[in-house]
């Protein structure tokens, strides 16, 4: 196992891989839905339990992902196949890399077109275009931009051809670069958001309304809650951990890289919640969940703040950031499987990537507009793709992941790998995968689909 290297390269060092994986799993959901779930499901209270998830679910998945990854040093479907090969197990495991796999294609489709509108308000905060707005004006802008089928489908294209460029390059001068320039800036911008909304007078009151532990407020949904949170925003069963893992050096702990993305996801998570609330609050903005926060909520708020035109655009950019680095790390498994399927270069494999992502895409923009009509299951055509990724394609991944690492790899062949410097990490780890994920997955699968309710 030792001997074994990835065809596509290294990352350079552990703390960039960190920094990849962190920002693979630093999306659009933890600007807005964590912060807000944890403000009104408990606040201190919620988070200590959403840390104690991921304790227990998240950081073993990621191990579990980060360990496939390095020992088969190939994309997902042929990682867990060189895997079930040597374990003496079915073939036939290789369709969980593929679920994966497909997942992450699945989600980068819509994913995109969500990040276009993230550089198209970059453009409209810098030129002023909220100015003077009002609630109704705001909603107005937002819906503008979704019924115009070309300004969507533009900011899609630029999204994939700048995803697609970066893959291309590779490991070192293509994925390695994007990120080291861009997570910085991306923190960096958090920082002076948070110092901006400290001059706001209801600091105070978001400080409180976001950690003042409330555990009355923990009922067992808000529980299944945190257990969902800290399982989908980790970026879980979507391939791109494994394949990052398939990059990451030999020497290197995968129980210590794993802790560390935890933490860094979740603190930049409350981070964007220091610095998004008070200033929601200040302007007596519901700070409702979705993509409203974002688009109709908050650019109202700068609209009416000292500087709001600065920090309105700064705001757009680092979530810009914060998008293209999650669709670097949706791409990334598509391509790699394409290259060492059909052996080609990351050249062709991107473009056909990319061109395959775009049409996909399509689905998701015309949702909004010419097939905003279409309804299945009481669902636009985006609804239905986010409730499939999100609440069955994921969840099935991870339950699988989970039973395979625990139940059908043999303990001899797994342990060199993680190398624990303890022998209670490892049993805490195999119980934990064994028993404690797969009926935590479960309950989140009950509880999404509507099967369980208290």
């Amino acid at each position: 196992m030792q001997t074994k290297k990835s065809a596509q390269g290294e990352w350079s060092s552990r703390w960039t891989f960190i920094l990849a994986a962190t920002g693979a799993a630093v999306g659009l959901g933890n600007i807005w839905k964590f912060p807000y779930v944890a403000g009104q499901s408990g606040g201190g209270a919620f988070v200590l339990f959403y840390l104690l998830c991921v304790l227990l679910v998240g950081i073993p998945l990621l191990m579990a992902e980060i360990t496939i990854g390095r020992w088969g040093r190939q994309n997902p479907i042929h990682a867990i196949q060189t895997i079930a090969k040597e374990a003496k197990r079915s073939k036939y495991w290789s369709l969980v890399g593929g679920l994966c796999l497909f997942t992450g294609f699945l989600i980068l489709s819509y994913y995109s077109v969500i990040a276009g509108w993230s550089i198209e308000y970059v453009f409209k905060s810098a030129l002023g275009e909220f100015s003077g707005a009002t609630v109704l004006s705001s909603i107005g802008i937002f819906h503008r931009l979704t019924s115009n089928l070309w300004q969507m489908l533009f900011w899609h294209t630029v999204i994939m051809l700048s995803t697609g460029y970066v893959i291309a390059r590779g490991i070192e001068l293509g994925i390695e670069k994007a990120v080291r320039f861009m997570f910085p800036i991306m923190i960096l911008i958090i920082i002076l958001l948070i110092g901006y909304a400290m001059s706001t007078d209801k600091f105070t009151y978001a400080m409180a309304w976001l950690f003042e532990p409330d555990f009355s407020e923990l009922t067992p949904n808000v529980m299944l809650e945190a257990l969902g949170q800290a399982f989908f925003s980790l970026s879980i069963a979507l391939g791109t951990i494994m394949t990052y893992g398939a990059y990451l050096p030999h020497k290197s702990s995968i129980t210590s890289v794993s802790t560390a993305i935890a933490i860094a996801d979740t603190a930049i998570a409350l981070l964007a919640g220091v610095a998004i609330f008070p200033i929601v609050f200040s302007y007596h903005l519901t700070p409702s969940a979705g993509p409203g926060l974002i688009f109709q909520s908050l650019p109202l708020a700068f609209a009416h703040m000292p500087l709001g035109r600065l920090f309105g655009t700064l705001f757009f950019i680092m979530l810009v950031f914060t998008a293209f680095t999650s669709t670097i790390s949706l791409l990334e498994p598509t391509v790699v499987w394409l290259v060492e399927r059909f052996t080609w270069s990351r050249l062709k494999a991107s473009c056909i990537a990319i061109s395959a992502v775009w049409l996909m895409g399509l689905i998701t923009i015309f949702s909004f507009n010419i097939w905003s009509h279409v309804r299945l299951f009481g669902q636009t055509l985006f609804g239905c793709l986010d409730y499939l990724t999100a609440n069955i394609m994921l969840p099935l991944g991870g339950l699988l992941i989970a039973i395979f690492i625990a139940w059908k790899v043999p303990e001899n062949l797994f342990h060199a790998e993680l190398r624990p410097e303890k022998k209670i990490i490892y049993q805490g780890f195999k119980f934990t995968m064994r028993y404690i994920v797969p009926i935590a997955i479960i309950l989140i699968f009950l509880q999404v689909t509507g099967l369980l309710k208290w």
